[in-house]
Order: structure tokens, then sequence, then C-alpha cells
């Protein structure tokens, strides 16, 4: 619980001040800045080793779909056993990883086929690292800080979607891609090391039922499925990862081809989204509070389609540098709520396993959404195919809108009840 002293700080630094909060954030924030180099390094390398949207989506499906799949699994398994050592071993083979990406273009051997070989064994890894992380987070602070914590830890992830472009935008031209592949595994074996010297005590796990592998699984989407909570705010995140997100890993192909630049507009494109989103996380941090959260979760969303439309209707950069802010602003308004919203509802013994459904629909539809996106940009033109998906998102907006009220119960007053009882 927090002291009465503590209470009288504002949400943000009650969480700096916790030790094992900051020495977890302390490892992720350089782990986030060197993805993000390695991310915009690898999308312009696809670019420019292909040059076809098509391949842009199959590079981000190779990232992104194996959550799909092991999402739901890496969430059980959570649950069973202590996700510090799990979040440790994915971490260790994230690091592995940095270090092929880096040696591969160093030697000048990377092609296409390497770059999505490499690409998907980090989509492998992910779902297992992020299961593993969402688990911890609530650990290190007391559930009265989860809205800060959660916002926090965004905001550093998507403060770097800035930093990390921005550096990239300052590498790759002196270094090329390998600076960047080279800096992330540095940023990886940082946080590895934070996350050796972290202590947390073991979770309880004397409920987990041995040798019901799979029954835990379908016990994790049943409880989703029947949450009158959960359920639309699920279907509101699946609409804006399919629909919208995609836009994320299809900025090389507008740098290249609607807007006419280079690595240094794609950084800037990048940015300009990252800048939002950290912004939207500050938001929410500074906000600290889960009393009308829902609503904030439904304008973020009504927010992103808009953003996205005005995006697509222009052919001026510094216009789409500022609709891609709004957008990276709603998309993090949106994302933090729900996570936090469902943080809050959710048992805590079915925490790992409802939170990979989070996982699965954030990082795993995007893949789905993006493949899409590369073959319609690649018959249509992206612009076109976008501002379609845009309008889809409206209307998935208009059709949850009535059980915004219901929503507000399960996921507000319910879970605040749920946390004075202390269950």
């Amino acid at each position: 619980m927090t002291t009465p002293a503590s209470a009288s700080k504002p949400p943000i630094l009650r969480c700096l001040s916790n030790g094992k909060y900051a020495l977890m954030e302390g490892g992720f924030f350089p782990n986030y800045a060197t993805g993000w180099m390695q991310r915009v390094g690898a999308g312009w390398l696809a670019w420019e080793l292909s040059e076809s949207p098509v391949w842009l989506g199959v590079i981000a499906a190779a990232d992104l779909a194996p959550t799909l799949v092991l999402a739901p699994i890496a969430g059980a398994f959570t649950d069973r056993v202590n996700p510090l050592r799990v979040i440790r071993i994915a971490q260790l083979g994230l690091w592995l990883q940095a270090c092929a990406m880096a040696f591969f273009a160093f030697m000048g051997w990377m092609t296409i086929e390497i770059l999505f070989a490499l690409t998907f064994i980090v989509g492998l890894i992910y779902p297992f690292h992020s299961s593993a992380r969402q688990s911890i987070i609530p650990a290190t602070v007391p559930r009265e800080d989860f809205p800060s914590a959660i916002a926090l830890d965004s905001a550093s992830y998507h403060s770097n979607r800035f930093i990390g472009p921005a550096l990239a935008a300052l590498v790759i031209p002196t270094w090329g891609v390998f600076g960047c592949f080279l800096a992330h595994a540095l940023g990886t074996l940082l946080c590895l090391i934070a996350l050796l010297l972290l202590r947390l005590p073991p979770p309880d796990r004397s409920g987990v039922r041995r040798g019901a592998f799979f029954a835990d699984v379908l016990e994790g989407l049943s409880y989703a499925k029947n949450h009158a909570g959960l359920l639309p705010l699920l279907c509101m995140l699946t609409a804006a990862s399919l629909f919208a997100r995609p836009l994320q890993d299809m900025l090389p192909g507008f740098a290249g081809a609607v807007f006419e630049g280079g690595a240094q507009s794609l950084a800037w494109l990048t940015s300009s989204i990252g800048i939002g989103a950290m912004c939207g996380a500050v938001f929410i941090a500074t906000r600290g509070r889960l009393s009308g959260l829902t609503t904030v979760a439904f304008m973020g969303f009504g927010g992103l389609s808009l953003a996205t439309l005005g995006f697509t209707a222009t052919n001026h950069l510094w216009v789409a540098v500022i609709c891609g802010a709004a957008s990276g602003f709603a998309i993090n308004v949106m994302s933090t709520s729900t996570q936090t919203l469902m943080q809050h509802a959710v048992d805590d013994r079915m925490r790992g396993r409802v939170m990979s459904l989070y996982m699965l629909i954030f990082r795993g539809m995007p893949a789905l959404g993006a493949l899409a996106a590369g073959l319609a940009g690649d018959a249509f033109g992206l612009r076109p195919t976008f501002a379609a998906g845009a309008c889809v998102s409206l209307g998935v907006l208009i059709f949850l809108l009535p059980r915004r009220q219901v929503m507000i119960g399960e996921l507000e007053h319910a879970a605040q009840a749920r946390g004075r009882s202390g269950a």
C-alpha cells in the first residue's frame, strides 16, 4: 500500500521512487531506444533491398505474426512459472539476435531472406518477453500506482520512438544500418544486466493445475470472452491494430513512394509518431487515476481514425508529420488506457493469459494488417488502402459506443471495488 508520505507525491514520482521499478525501467530505456534504431534500420534496409510494399509487409509480418500463435501459449506459460526468469531468458535471446544482425550487416552478407529470418526470430521470442514484462510490472508497484506505472513504461517506450529514429537518422548516413544494429546489441545487453540485478518475490503458483496447460489457454480465452468490459475493449483494440496501426510499418513506402524522400524523411515520420505517442503516455501517467479511462480510450480510438485519414489525404511531408504526431498521441492514449483498464479488471491468477491477449492483438494483429496493406498498397496504392481502413475503424467506433456505460461499470467501478477489498 501507498504510505501517507508517498501519497502526497505526484503519481509519476511515486513510481520512480520505487527502486525495483526504477531499476526495471532503467534497463528497458536503452533497450527501447536501440530497438527503434534497429527497426528503422531494418525497415530502410528492406526497402533498399526490394523497393516493394509487399516485402515491407512480409518483414513486418515476420516480426509480428508469431504473436498470433504464441501469445496465448506464452501467457499460460507465464501464469505457471516465475515471469522474471522468463524475461531474462527472452532478453538473452534478443541480445543474440541483435548481435547476428550487426554481424551480417558488417560482413555485407545481408539479404532480404536473411533479414526475414532474423526478424522472424524476434517474432518468436517477443511474446514470451512481453507476457513476462506485463506480469512483472504490477509486482514492482502498489496496485493504486498501476495507471502511472503502466503509462510511464509506455512513455519510456514511445519517447524512444522519437529518440531511436532520430539517432538512426544520424547514424545511417555515417555508419549505415550496421551502426543501428550494433547499437541495439549494446542496448539489449544493458537491459539484460538490469534484469539480472532485479529482485522480485516469486509469484504464488500453488493453484496451478499441472498437466492442464491447454485447458489454461482456453480458460483465459473464455474469461475474456465472457467479461462484459474486456470483450468490447479488445474488439476496439483489434480494429485499431488491423486497420490503422499498420501505417507505422508502411512508413518506408510512404517516405519513398508518396513523399519521394529518403531515410531522413522516414526518420521524421517515425519520430513524429513517437513524439505524439510519448505525449499520450505522459498524459495518462500524470492523470494517474482509473475513473473516466474508458471514455479516454474511446476518444483515442476516434482520434486515431481521424488522424489516419488526415495522413492519407496530404501530399506534403510536414502535414503528414503533424498527422503522424496526432495518430501517435491517439493510439497511445487508447492502448495505454486499454492496458491499464485490463490490468485493473483482471484477476491475478488470470493476468498472464489475459494480458497475452492484449499482446496478441496489439502486436500480432498489425502483422495481418501490414501484410494485407502491403498487398492492397501494391495494387491500389498506400493512400487509398489506409483511408479505407480508417473509415472501417470509425464504423467500429460507432458500433461500440452504445456499450460504453456497461464497460465503465465492469472496467472501472468493479475494478476499484476489487482493489479496495484487496482481491
